[in-house]
């Protein structure tokens, strides 16, 4: 079967997040992480036979059988992860579960490590529960090279920030957003010897886990990790890589019992149930879309490919290439302006402005679009 990545829906009378931005303006929306691209026939066709059923009272997540047989099934496909379904926790967002996390396992006053630049809701997540954050930086790894750089943790700031006994809880994004690198066994082992030698919890958002671009890499839940089981909670959904976000469906992945406790009581009256239709198109994505999934993967790797050659050309920018992820972090401190997300709007174009990431000299390009539409943005900053 062939999918047609090139032709996407128009989202400009929607009210879409992303479009309603620069609504009324020759500006491209390039910004929010979700994708334009369509949804795969079977999850709509999942979402089209609810509807026509015509009832869409109450179903509690934990009752949807097949939804849940569905994460079991792509964790073990996809990710080698043999889970059981009572480790399955659901939660509308990934967003809502940190925030839980951050309430689960911290009291008012201590700290929460988290690595920058990362995406704004989890930079606030500390601060919304009354918590200290703790930022601990990313650098470019010192083994990869000039011809291949990627980013990595700080590991000696992580070290020595975790060895503060008010530090509770690491919020880790592997993939990393914004710099888009899949973190490695050998540096998953690092954060496991430290987070466990310091009595610190491990919440880990994996939203980006099935967008892997770069050949060879694999990703790792954190999970997964014997070394981790009994101390983490993995964040996943299908929302980002089915384009299913709008539906606010996710889902937590912790083994171990006490863990878990903890976390649904912190949740229990103020996190709402998953509705019935983001179970559906979950239920859908991780059964019957293996081949579309694919065939998005393929499209955005020639997407990458030809916005990580054309931005490094243009003078003032560079980028490393995304491991992973539809999102390229892209370097403007050489062009010497005082506001480059300015720089990019007057050019057409409104990525993901660096300073929400707390690195305002970057910005952040969502090239999960049509191939037109990414050269219609490269053309622009080009100019």
């Amino acid at each position: 079967m062939t999918f047609n990545f090139d032709e996407t829906p128009s989202r400009k009378d929607t009210f879409s997040f992303k479009w309603q931005k620069y609504k009324g303006t020759d500006i491209i929306p390039s910004w929010v992480a979700d994708t334009e691209f369509r949804c795969a026939e079977p999850i709509l066709d999942a979402l089209s036979a609810h509807v026509e059923h015509g009832n869409l009272g109450y179903i509690l997540p934990a009752h949807h059988g097949d939804a849940i047989n569905a994460v079991v099934r792509w964790l073990n496909d996809k990710h080698n992860w043999a889970i059981e379904p009572e480790w399955v926790v659901w939660t509308p967002g990934v967003v809502p579960a940190f925030n839980v996390a951050c309430k689960a396992f911290c009291e008012a006053g201590d700290k929460v490590l988290i690595q920058t630049p990362n995406y704004p809701p989890l930079l606030a997540a500390p601060a919304l529960n009354d918590l200290e954050r703790v930022d601990i930086g990313t650098v470019l790894d010192p083994h990869s090279g000039s011809d291949n750089p990627r980013y990595t943790l700080d590991f000696d700031a992580l070290e020595k920030s975790a060895a503060d006994p008010k530090c509770k809880l690491f919020i880790l994004c592997n993939p990393m957003n914004p710099v888009g690198s899949v973190l490695s066994k050998a540096e998953l082992d690092r954060i496991a010897d430290i987070c466990n030698r310091n009595n610190v919890r491990l919440c880990s958002d994996e939203i980006h886990c099935d967008l892997i671009l770069e050949p060879g890499k694999s990703h790792i839940p954190a999970g997964r990790e014997a070394n981790l089981a009994d101390n983490s909670v993995t964040l996943m959904a299908a929302s980002k890589t089915f384009n299913v976000a709008g539906l606010g469906t996710s889902f937590a992945i912790i083994p171990n019992a006490t863990l878990r406790r903890q976390f649904t009581q912190s949740a229990a009256g103020i996190v709402p149930w998953v509705n019935v239709m983001g179970l559906a198109a979950t239920q859908a994505a991780f059964t019957q879309c293996d081949d579309w999934h694919q065939a998005q993967l393929a499209y955005l790797r020639e997407n990458r490919e030809m916005l990580h050659t054309r931005i490094n050309a243009i003078d003032g920018l560079s980028m490393v290439k995304p491991e992973a992820t539809f999102l390229a972090w892209v370097d403007a401190s050489g062009l010497d302006v005082d506001n480059v997300l300015l720089w990019a709007e007057e050019k057409g174009v409104g990525p993901s402005p660096g300073a929400d990431f707390h690195k305002a000299d970057h910005f952040r390009i969502n090239f999960g679009c049509s191939r037109a539409m990414l050269e219609e943005i490269l053309a622009r900053l080009e100019k």
